[in-house]
């Protein structure tokens, strides 16, 4: 009778599985593969890579091209994370040799960011295969900048094997970077969310005269990825883009948060089980900090009181309440908004605590770099107001818009 049953759930659960599973779009080096490798056909690689370079069948792009005919991977880069994944965010790396494949390995987060003459010995072409998440301080898109650099002042060739921007290719949102605020957290001149795919934004690059030469850029388009798309529905499976990027919704909370979380002035689910999508303090009460944000009906988000006690960074083994955020609409959603009106509700309620009062001075450089600005910082200062920074933030997103369909590879 067990026997019997686990037949029927199993006929049941099979159809729902491959359903979930299926795989609607061919990345970068699916279609690669399709073309027997052309564009690397008897060429010295070198691949900037790390765990999410993969096949549709989560097959590593480095294994891949180790295994490919006429094609030699002779070295490989990693970027924050490393090659491997296994590096916590900040940490610096070290070069090494791959062990299963013998290639060498050179760090690009460590003794320099940008692969130097020496580590590009050798080297025909750099291949650039890293699923990013759409957000201007996410380090994978200032490692692919500097890299575009490197190519073009050593001679060398440039290839994208392009991925979804899990976030879409329509939401454009913030200010572009002001000079003096460049750094490997802001290193374009982008907003802060940017509506393109690595391979659209390296078109940009040259395009807009971003590197002082350009490097011959060749993009390995996808095939049926769609601008509207987040990355569901591309039925691709995820591999954790960095240790708190778990999932692909984790991408969608990201610029949520991450703004904010550089000020180490509250919880945003870093060192919980939610990371990026929560916010929370020792000093929040969690029923009325929900219905204030709530009352301020944010297109797309919903807000649920949460209490909680960290494992670890801000809060470790403190109980701690606060809100977290449900994307009801994620299309309507002002997704870099909501940590503003955050911090805008947080002052309201708990005046002793706002949050450039109470938040840790050496963090504001930080937050500076990554808003692009300290405009950002200043202004919202003085009384706490998003609506006092609300129209810097979004002054740049039109243009920004109308400037990127020049570079647009997918409708």
């Amino acid at each position: 009778m067990n026997k019997f049953l686990l037949c029927i759930v199993w006929g049941l659960l099979v159809p729902l599985t491959s359903s979930a599973q299926k795989i609607h779009v061919k990345t970068g080096i699916e279609v690669l593969k399709e073309s027997n490798f052309k564009v690397l056909q008897g060429k010295r690689v070198g691949l900037i890579t790390n765990p999410t370079g993969v096949d549709n069948t989560l097959k590593s792009t480095i294994d891949i091209l180790h295994e490919a005919p006429n094609v030699e991977l002779v070295a490989l880069y990693g970027p924050e994370h490393g090659v491997r994944g296994d590096v916590h965010a900040g940490d610096k790396i070290e070069s090494f040799t791959d062990p299963n494949t013998g290639v060498p390995v050179h760090s690009l987060y460590g003794a320099t960011r940008k692969p130097t003459k020496e580590m590009l010995e050798g080297v025909d072409v750099l291949v650039y295969d890293i699923q990013d998440i759409g957000c201007r301080s996410y380090t994978y898109i200032s490692t692919m900048y500097l890299a575009m650099q490197a190519a073009a002042e050593n001679d060398i060739e440039f290839v994208v094997l392009d991925r979804p921007n899990p976030l879409g290719g329509v939401k454009v949102e913030g200010n572009l970077v002001e000079e003096g605020f460049f750094s490997f957290v802001s290193q374009l001149r982008i907003p802060y969310v940017y509506g393109l795919t690595c391979g659209e934004l390296a078109e940009m690059i040259i395009g807009e005269k971003m590197i002082p030469q350009p490097c011959k850029l060749t993009v390995v388009k996808m095939k049926k990825w769609r601008r509207k798309m987040n990355f569901e529905e591309t039925g691709l499976p995820w591999v954790p883009t960095s240790p708190h990027i778990p999932f692909a919704h984790s991408a969608y909370f990201y610029p949520v948060s991450g703004i904010l979380g550089e000020l180490g002035y509250m919880s945003i689910g870093v060192g919980y089980t939610l990371p990026f999508e929560m916010f929370a303090a020792d000093w929040i009460n969690a029923g009325e900090f929900a219905r204030a944000l709530n009352a301020k009906r944010l297109p797309g988000v919903t807000f649920r009181p949460i209490h909680l006690k960290p494992y670890y960074a801000v809060g470790q083994g403190s109980n701690f309440q606060g809100v977290q955020i449900y994307l009801t609409d994620f299309r309507e959603a002002r997704l870099s908004d909501i940590q503003f009106h955050v911090m805008e509700v947080a002052a309201q309620l708990y005046p002793d605590k706002k949050v450039f009062d109470h938040a840790p001075e050496n963090r504001f450089d930080m937050f500076d770099k990554v808003s692009g600005s300290n405009f950002i910082r200043l202004e919202f200062s003085r009384n706490h107001r998003f609506a006092d920074i609300q129209s810097y933030w979004t002054k740049d997103e039109e243009a920004f818009k109308r400037l990127s369909k020049k570079y647009y590879l997918y409708r």
